[in-house]
């Protein structure tokens, strides 16, 4: 058994594209090997800013011998038939057989091949893998016509320790690599990947991704410790900085003092956005001011020069983040409102101002389904909440949108309520997120979220498959936490009825339409809320049916009295009892051509079990509506489990399809009655199990 060793040595890969390409040059080859029936024990592939690796342990030398089996036409087929599938065996026809397989008598071409060398086959597949690589981006370069994200300067590929002559382009696989672009930049040869690694690793390269996280993250945090300060949290950043060294070497830099006045939230995006560096905070969270940036060199004085370059580009690029912010602050957050008209916010629903006036009334008008919401409050923040965009810093910065609003609000004078409701407004964007609480900015968030959502539905611009480019479904899951997690009794249907009345004619759905393709839309993603806390899907879809019901809170706790119900044995049993009753109904009134809907005959109620499960029903009817008016609905429930036992007698004692025939329409009537009442909490034909 053989180890192959793949290195692709070239210029800086992006570290966006490193992870993905390390996963694509795994699945290539390994998929390649597969096709040809060579199997191996195990297969690593690494990445680093500069270099693709891929290991496979355990290949044989040679494939396996491969037997095929393919059918040809029919005997007596036309003779182009037959000449082109002897010339796809490479057969002639004396070396085919006849098989009579029951639908005729058919050619069978029997193809025998003996292994190929793994090395032939590995040649073949990593060259093809190459050539098909599927960068987001790639290039040529010189005058090559094969394509890479950067530059190959150089292939390793070994099996069993000797060269396999893959090429690629100009760039022919040997057996030599280089280290560290500065640090070592001389050629080496290795023969298998220990030694490899070894080699690698004294000439200042660390291979292993995770090992260089580790090392970047452990050595930031002591970094920060010996200065008494905590390193920010970042794993994006984190992620980034590992792509872009190859040999981590975490050093501190200061921020000048001059500079600490202007937010922090700014000073940290200039410093991630712009010079990759971590933040450090102080033991109360505020920003503190130092960094560390993550060099790609030992240098003979400690980093100092390193340091010290940084540093001065960090002042000039906090230079401008100042002036953008002193700049801003001279003008009021109100004065900017209009530049939002020379911005369109999609091509069929207006502009950014005109959103900005439907959030404006959409939200006060909300308002009063926020406790707590006063509804000037809420305009006001509803009216100011996009007024940054036009910002000078949001231009620079468009992270920071709704964050800079608020800062620039304080510095207005606005009320505290509206600026939080600024910078909350576009809150929650992900699960991960957290929810406004706040009533304004609860109100504002929600306008924001509806209006969005009303629009692109009333275009017919909605998520397909896995396409949602306009984050439909993070709006729909955004506004269903805001009403959840808040307790908000708000009913959907008419929210999004109003907000449709904001926009201009010439949306492709009426009102009505939009909000049922809306509601339908919140269903699923409703689901998908509440998968990860257990509650099952079916159990919506049975409220959901009954239509009608577009109030989020009351809709969770009829879920949750229903799943109640059903967990005891009452509720189970009434649940197969109904699933009878209605199978019975379904099935007879296929075979009379009508409905089972008629009034019931009291002096046709001969038995004493069909008597009970009349009289049951009588009393369980209003009981029902009276909890469910109540939206007490463990009470609903409650009432409901008093018709197991009629009904289980009922289904003991009494036979639907007596021989006259007004008994036994009675008795359709009564079963129907069944699922009349229980339908009322619940369509239980949704329910599962």
């Amino acid at each position: 058994m053989a180890e192959l060793l793949l290195e692709i040595l070239s210029e800086e890969i992006p570290a966006r594209m490193q992870a993905r390409a390390a996963e694509d040059l795994h699945k290539l080859v390994t998929d390649g090997l597969a096709r040809n029936g060579i199997t191996f024990e195990a297969a690593r592939s690494y990445v680093t800013p500069r270099r693709l690796v891929l290991v496979i342990e355990g290949l044989p030398l040679a494939g396996p011998d491969v037997s095929e089996e393919r059918r040809g036409p029919r005997v007596g087929s036309p003779a182009q038939a037959m000449e082109g599938f002897l010339k796809s065996t490479g057969m002639a026809e004396n070396q085919l057989e006849q098989r009579d397989t029951g639908k005729g008598v058919f050619y069978f071409a029997v193809i025998n091949r003996k292994g190929r060398p793994t090395a032939d086959v590995l040649k073949e597949t990593i060259e093809e893998a190459m050539a098909a690589f599927p960068w987001p981006k790639s290039m040529r370069w010189g005058a090559n016509t094969v394509r890479w994200v950067r530059p190959v300067q150089s292939i390793i590929c070994l099996l069993g320790g000797k060269v396999v002559p893959v090429s690629f382009g100009p760039v022919a696989a040997g057996d030599l690599t280089a280290g560290h672009r500065f640090l070592a930049p001389e050629s080496f040869r290795v023969s298998n990947f220990a030694e490899y690694l070894a080699k690698l690793t004294h000439a200042k390269v660390m291979l292993d991704p995770v090992e260089r996280r580790h090392a970047i993250l452990s050595g930031a945090e002591a970094i920060a410790a010996a200065e008494g300060l905590t390193l920010k949290a970042d794993d994006g950043l984190l992620a980034e900085v590992t792509g872009l060294v190859e040999w981590p070497v975490p050093l501190v830099g200061s921020i000048d003092d001059s500079f600490m006045d202007v937010p922090a939230e700014v000073l940290i995006t200039s410093m991630r956005s712009h010079q990759k560096y971590f933040s450090l905070l102080k033991a109360d969270g505020s920003l503190a001011p130092r960094f560390v940036v993550i060099s790609n060199m030992e240098t003979t004085d400690g980093g100092k020069a390193v340091v010290a370059g940084n540093q001065r580009v960090l002042r000039a690029r906090l230079s401008d983040a100042k002036f953008f912010w002193d700049t801003d602050r001279k003008h009021r957050l109100d004065s900017r409102l209009a530049k939002l008209a020379e911005r369109t916010f999609y091509a069929s629903l207006g502009t950014l101002l005109q959103k900005v006036h439907r959030m404006e009334t959409l939200a006060s008008a909300l308002a009063a389904h926020v406790p707590g919401a006063d509804a000037a409050d809420v305009g006001r923040a509803a009216y100011l909440a996009k007024a940054d965009l036009s910002t000078e810093m949001v231009g620079e910065f468009p992270e920071l949108q709704g964050i800079m609003g608020r800062y620039y609000a304080l510095n207005d004078g606005e009320k505290p309520e509206v600026a939080e409701a600024i910078a909350a407004h576009y809150s929650p964007v992900g699960p991960s997120d957290s929810c406004p609480a706040a009533p304004v900015s609860v109100a504002v968030a929600l306008a924001d979220k509806i209006d969005s959502l009303v629009g692109f539905f009333a275009i017919n611009e909605k998520p397909t498959g896995s396409k949602d480019p306009f984050a439909l479904r993070r709006a729909a899951l955004g506004v269903i936490r805001l009403v959840m997690e808040n307790g908000l009794r708000l009913p959907l249907r008419s929210a999004f009825e109003q907000a449709h009345g904001l926009f201009v004619s010439g949306l492709s759905e009426g009102s009505a339409e939009t909000a049922q393709s809306l509601l339908d839309f919140f269903a699923d993603r409703l689901k998908v809320a509440l998968k990860e806390k257990g509650v099952r899907h079916d159990l919506i879809d049975s409220i959901f049916a009954l239509g009608g019901e577009d109030d989020l809170v009351r809709l969770l706790k009829r879920v949750d009295a229903l799943g109640a119900f059903l967990a005891s044995d009452d509720g189970a049993n009434l649940l197969i009892a109904y699933r009878r009753a209605a199978n019975i109904v379904r099935i007879e009134e296929k075979k009379d051509g009508k409905a089972s809907d008629g009034a019931l005959d009291a002096a046709l109620l001969r038995l004493p079990e069909e008597k009970a499960l009349a009289e049951a029903l009588a009393s369980v009817g209003p009981a029902v509506d009276k909890a469910l008016t109540a939206e007490d609905f463990a009470a609903a429930m409650s009432a409901l489990a008093r018709l197991r036992r009629p009904v289980d007698s009922f289904f003991d004692k009494v036979t639907v399809n007596a021989d006259e025939a007004d008994l036994r329409a009675n008795r359709l009537c009564l079963l129907a009655q069944i699922g009349g009442v229980m339908g009322r909490l619940a369509d239980f034909s949704k329910v599962e199990g």
